[in-house]
């Protein structure tokens, strides 16, 4: 039997399979197919690998031709080589490499939108070559595309994938609340006693309906005089229930909306600061609209849930077991007859609320769609305009929005049937109670008084049984907020915090780097690199985009943490420190400054709050933003606007420079800190870093390398490795990596100047021309 794997529905790749069948021998399977997607100068061409349960075969993306290698042990031709398979991957180009005794094979490259696939394939290949005589796993074996682990069979997501993003929320997750309710237990055991007193309260008056019925009204109609006090006693009794009532109903629901208040605001605060303390790349997968939806609109409906209808539900529970046992201690019978609708009541809240508890976190998804389109398009609204692209973001809102609405009406139809039909259960079972009330008035085993204050109670009884059924929609709406902010508040940093911290001295800035590795997910990033960097060097980190330059600076102010060897200043290793000790004595000057909105020394004195103007001006001084800070019409106080505006590119970068000068940093970060402005503002905000660096460990990325002249040391980074290390003239000398970047980047520039010259003389010839042709035509 032949069968082979899959790989796209292209004709390509249709092809690839048909000459894959033609090379098969008899009863060859093949356990996995990858389609690779480049050839060796990485243009896409079309390649096949397979593997089969006997060899490993390729086709080679330009000719097309098959080349095969035997399993050990699969196969009776005599000895075969052991082969191994490598894989790593870089500036998202993944290489897959056949090696055998004799050293590389084969080689492959491919985008790593295959890097799924591959992994499969080395996982099957390694377990084909150590289990030879094992059936493979065929094609049903896979891998999760979110976590790359082996998944069942008919199977698309892994268990622990599955679990996190389809799981329900329960509504025991409500009870996890208990965390921030535990400060307020006084305050909330004051509210269930005054809930059950008020409770009781409201339970008096159907009572006194029993002697006004029985002992004044159907006397005074067969004629017997009414007894004035008795009625003034009962009417003063009924008075004093209600007014009691409303008294403990004030005091109740003014105490817990009070503590519900402060249990959500406990709540928003805990959320945002559990956030603040996650790493980078927790933000990186998120949405900004997502998060700002879960720590305001589900905390919010968190305490509306908590202020409001907790406190209807627990008196809801309350008045129905207290009115249950009344009801048992008038009449026994007539009270079981009342409870008859509560199966079926009961049987359709468990079956609409698994509807709802699903429905609703499917309702808070959706509407984050909505908050995105928002948290994308007011920011970047000058890109919007500048693009006239404000229908397409229109229609974005549009959409995302009727997409909430569809959802909404789906789960409206689900909650439109089910309160109805409760409310249609209670009247039923009112209707049976009379019935069976008024036969036993009628046997003379109860009195009218008694059949009255039993259905005024059964009133009360199925009134806060509805209440009940209703609450269940709002019960989920609940436990889905809380859900979505636990996922938050349960999420571990992956910059943890040491548990026995190296308390933090003055730093001399002493960077060593031994053994450094860094993965985002299966992408190698940094690999064995070694770095030594002395207290006041300045380093200037170069190579092409993709190089790992920007990494290693995340990985030196601990945005991340490495995935092998280590980053010690001045002998310690980093993660030894508490990570905001340690960035105290970091500066970050960043390619696009980020400004909040506030006053312009309100964001110089962004990294010390307490700084005095002195201070602040001496900073902006040494940046060289004083006198364009005086041009502003409210000087230090003008206002910025959100993210800088009304400032240009310089003078933003200016004010982030004179905000790294405030700390007084030890260590210094530079990335691409002058590669967005013009010559001009750029030897302005050189000056500037001039300042900043005196003294300081300074490490810096530039593009543009005419900017790094000034830095002892550079260092050239290819494919997340280090591959030059030295002053500017010393590997101009060498004529290595660093050489032909800057001969490269010396052509571009004297192309640029060519080209602007040849425009210039085309313009001035033009110009000639006209001015001829007007002289010619005056005369």
């Amino acid at each position: 039997m032949q069968h082979s794997h899959p790989v796209d529905a292209s004709s390509e790749a249709g092809h690839a399979q048909s000459s894959l069948r033609a090379q098969l021998a008899a009863h060859e399977n093949v356990l996995c197919t990858v389609l690779v997607d480049l050839n060796r100068q990485l243009r896409f061409s079309q390649g096949l690998l397979a593997l089969t349960d006997s060899r490993l075969m390729a086709q080679d993306p330009e000719t097309g031709q098959w080349t095969s290698w035997p399993i050990p042990g699969k196969t009776s031709a005599g000895a075969v080589p052991a082969l191994s398979l490598r894989h790593f991957d870089h500036a998202g180009v993944g290489t897959l490499e056949l090696h055998g005794d004799g050293g590389r094979l084969a080689s492959w490259r491919f985008t790593l939108a295959a890097n799924v696939q591959v992994l499969r394939l080395m996982r099957l290949f390694e377990h084909t070559a150590a289990a030879p005589d094992a059936a493979g796993p065929g094609d049903d074996a896979a891998l999760c595309p979110l976590c790359n682990t082996v998944l069942p069979p008919d199977s698309e997501e892994c268990a622990t994938c599955a679990r996190e993003l389809h799981t329900p929320p329960s509504t025991w997750v409500l009870l996890r609340l208990w965390r921030f309710a535990r400060p307020y237990q006084w305050q909330l055991l004051a509210g269930f006693l005054l809930t059950l007193a008020s409770t009781a309260a409201t339970l008096v008056p159907p009572y006194l309906t029993i002697p006004l019925i029985d002992d004044i009204l159907i006397p005074f109609q067969n004629g017997q005089q009414i007894a004035t006090w008795k009625v003034l006693v009962i009417l003063g009794a009924l008075l004093a229930a209600a007014v009691v009532g409303w008294a403990l109903n004030w005091a109740r629901t003014y105490l817990l909306a009070l503590v519900s208040e402060r249990i959500g605001a406990d709540l928003r605060t805990a959320t945002f600061d559990h956030l603040l303390e996650l790493s980078l790349d927790y933000f990186g997968g998120k949405r900004t609209g997502d998060l700002m939806a879960r720590i305001g609109s589900e905390t919010d409906r968190i305490n509306v849930f908590l202020s409001l209808h907790a406190l209807d539900f627990a008196t809801d529970v309350l008045m129905i077991l207290m009115t249950a046992a009344i009801l048992f201690s008038i009449n026994p019978w007539l009270a079981l007859v009342t409870l008859l609708p509560l199966p079926f009541i009961a049987w359709m809240i468990h079956t609409v609320r698994d509807r709802l508890r699903t429905g609703f976190e499917k309702i808070d998804r959706v509407w984050s769609e909505v908050t995105n389109v928002l948290a994308d398009t007011i920011p970047g609204i000058r890109v919007v305009k500048a693009f006239a692209q404000e229908k397409r973001e229109a229609q974005r809102f549009r959409d995302a929005n009727r997409h909430n609405l569809d959802v909404n009406d789906r789960l409206n139809k689900v909650w439109s049937l089910f309160t109805p039909t409760v409310s249609l259960l209670t009247e039923i079972g009112l209707l049976v109670v009379w019935a069976f009330g008024i036969w036993l008035v009628s046997k003379q085993q109860i009195t009218v008084g008694v059949l009255t204050a039993f259905v005024a109670y059964i009133g009360r009884f199925y009134t806060r049984l509805d209440s009940m059924s209703r609450i269940v929609s709002v019960t989920q709406k609940a436990a889905s907020g809380a859900k979505r902010i636990f996922d938050i508040l349960d999420h571990v940093s992956n910059v943890p915090e040491p548990a026995s911290p190296v308390p933090m001295s003055p730093l001399q800035g002493r960077i060593e780097m031994s053994g450094l590795g860094f993965r985002y997910g299966n992408r190698a990033v940094i690999r064995g690199l070694n770095l030594s960097i002395q207290p006041g060097e300045m380093i200037g980190l170069v190579g092409h985009s993709g190089s790992g330059k920007s990494t290693l600076v995340n990985l030196i102010c601990r945005f991340y943490d490495v995935t092998d060897g280590s980053i010690s200043v001045d002998g310690i290793d980093i993660r030894r420190f508490t990570v905001a000790d340690y960035r105290r004595n970091i500066g970050l000057v960043l390619q696009e400054p980020f400004l909040f909105f506030g006053t312009i020394a309100e964001n110089i004195a962004y990294g010390k709050p307490g700084a005095s103007r002195a201070e602040i001006v001496a900073a902006a001084r040494a940046a060289h933003a004083h006198e364009f800070i005086l041009r502003l019409p409210q000087g230090y106080d003008s206002l910025v606007g959100e993210r800088g505006q009304g400032l240009s590119g310089g003078e933003r970068q200016r004010i982030s420079i004179a905000r790294a000068l405030l700390i007084d940093p030890r260590i210094l970060i530079l990335d691409e800190a002058t590669s967005s402005v013009d010559t001009e503002t750029e030897q302005e905000i050189q000056k500037a870093l001039d300042n900043l660096v005196q003294g300081r460990t300074t490490i810096a990325i530039a593009h543009r390398l005419s900017t790094l002249r000034k830095a002892d040391r550079l260092v050239v980074m290819d494919r997340g490795q280090v591959v030059e290390v030295g002053p500017h003239d010393e590997l101009m000398a060498k004529q290595g990596a660093y050489w032909r970047l800057y001969e490269a980047q010396a052509r571009q520039v004297d192309s640029e100047v060519n080209q602007d010259a040849e425009e210039g003389r085309i313009a001035l010839a033009t110009s000639q021309v006209a001015h001829t042709a007007q002289h010619s035509g005056n005369v």
